[in-house]
């Protein structure tokens, strides 16, 4: 009797199961083929370029401290310290119960896509309809829908620096430039007007602009006449606009205005907001982009062939948080604005800090170019001499402003996402961590990366 097993034919042996069945398998390994070398997969360009959002990586180093017994207030992230609001929690809960737990249309539920475009209509003054309206998990993912809309290779990305991190993976992933004009502290961290208009001039392919008020890291804030004036330069130039607005309810002086309430603004811009600030919503990933229908339509063909959709639960955990939590949303505002204030007065008692009185955002962003060019050592090196270096048993974890830019070099972001105490603390310990020059020439002697060689222009 013969067996085959597709290599050879074996001759069956009068012999036990076992024995038979290890024969074969000898037999049918000495006939494989000699095993080749792996192929070395390449990576893309694109991927190898990728740059991160840094405050996460300075919460893992943050977080690694802490799990080795390290008292380390953090003022890295910009996460909110508060619970989510109390009808986003129990409606969710009840969404979860009524297993609203199946896919939904990609542009978003119908009922929450008319309560976000009554909340911008009735917030900002922005003409949108439920059309007008398409959700996400957060505001960062419309940053790429933006310039997959819109940019094709060589085009031209006006971005004001500092500026918020993904931007510029976005816009190279579509092969584009982004163009980069200065945010200065002396005119309150405001977009120049100029600037836009010599991008407008001067660029060989001008395609687009990332705005961002209230600004993320320097809290500052365009003025409605700032958009009106932006406006009026683009209306009905092949300009688009990314207006990113996650900090709409975190204007301490004055309000919030959005570009797309400038009159023909729909048809060129796309607005961007998210919960997780206004409503502490974070983890939930849910936000929302406005724009005109046509737009919307292209961006939820997007998300129909990338993320499906956003979760329904979801949804109807922020539908709640709009409609009946606004109350409990701006008492928790004003928690936050107490603690820009304190923070930022506090810096400004240390020697070296210059900070800008509170306009917007949980963010304090002060110039400390003075202490860094005494101390020759860049403002992230700073940063994580707070964090790792100044002492064994407490840190204070922030960022370093060149995490946002070239032009963030100089200054240090702190978020205020701890309790008041906290705060204190860090407040207090900072003075006492600048006067460890041992330390700080120990740190500079084992990360010599962060040594400053030009010393920063001390105007901000």
């Amino acid at each position: 009797m013969l067996l085959s097993n597709g290599l050879s034919t074996v001759p069956c042996r009068s012999v036990s199961p076992l024995r038979d069945l290890g024969y074969l398998v000898a037999r049918i390994t000495s006939n494989k083929p000699p095993r080749s070398d792996p192929v070395s997969l390449q990576l893309s360009q694109f991927t190898k370029s990728l740059t991160v959002e840094t405050a996460f990586t300075v919460l893992a180093v943050a977080k690694a401290l802490k799990a080795k017994g390290k008292d380390v207030v953090e003022l890295e992230i910009g996460d909110s310290p508060f619970d989510s609001t109390a009808s986003a929690k129990s409606s969710g809960t009840q969404a979860i119960a009524n297993n609203q737990s199946h896919y939904c249309p990609s542009p978003g539920l119908p009922e929450f896509r008319d309560a976000a475009a009554k909340f911008v209509r009735e917030e900002f003054g922005i003409p949108a309809e439920a059309k007008n309206v398409v959700v996400g998990p957060g505001a960062k993912v419309f940053e790429q829908f933006f310039c997959e809309a819109f940019l094709d290779p060589n085009d031209g990305v006006l971005v004001f620096s500092p500026y918020f991190p993904t931007y510029t993976p976005n816009i190279l992933r579509r092969g584009a430039r982004a163009v980069f004009k200065p945010l200065k502290q002396s005119n309150g961290f405001r977009p120049a007007i100029a600037d836009i208009e010599a991008f407008l001039r001067d660029d060989p392919k001008p395609k687009a602009i990332f705005l961002n008020s209230p600004h993320n890291p320097t809290g500052g804030v365009q003025t409605e006449q700032d958009l009106r004036e932006i406006a009026d330069l683009i209306r009905g130039k092949n300009i688009a606009v990314l207006s990113d607005e996650p900090y709409c309810h975190m204007v301490w002086k004055g309000k919030h205005h959005s570009l797309l309430a400038q009159p023909g603004m729909m048809e060129q811009c796309v607005a961007a907001y998210t919960f997780s600030k206004s409503y502490s919503m974070s983890g939930w990933r849910l936000g929302f982009a406005v724009s005109s229908a046509e737009i919307v339509d292209s961006i939820s063909k997007m998300i129909n062939t990338t993320l499906s959709c956003t979760p329904p639960i979801v949804q109807l955990a922020g539908k709640a948080a709009l409609e009946r939590d606004s109350a409990e949303r701006d008492a928790v505002m004003a928690k936050f604005r107490e603690k820009v204030v304190l923070l930022t007065n506090g810096l400004n008692q240390i020697d070296g800090f210059k900070t800008l009185d509170p306009t917007a955002t949980f963010y304090v962003f002060p110039n400390v170019a003075p202490i860094c060019n005494r101390l020759g050592i860049k403002s992230h090196g700073l940063a994580l001499y707070l964090l790792e270096g100044a002492d064994d048993h407490f840190g204070v974890a922030c960022l370093g402003g060149e995490c946002f830019g070239e032009a963030g070099g100089g200054f240090l972001r702190f978020s205020c996402a701890e309790p008041n105490d906290r705060l204190q603390q860090a407040v207090d310990f900072i003075p006492v961590a600048l006067s460890r020059t041992d330390r700080i020439a120990a740190y500079l002697e084992t990360h010599p990366q962060f040594r400053l060689t030009t010393p920063y222009s001390v105007e901000g």
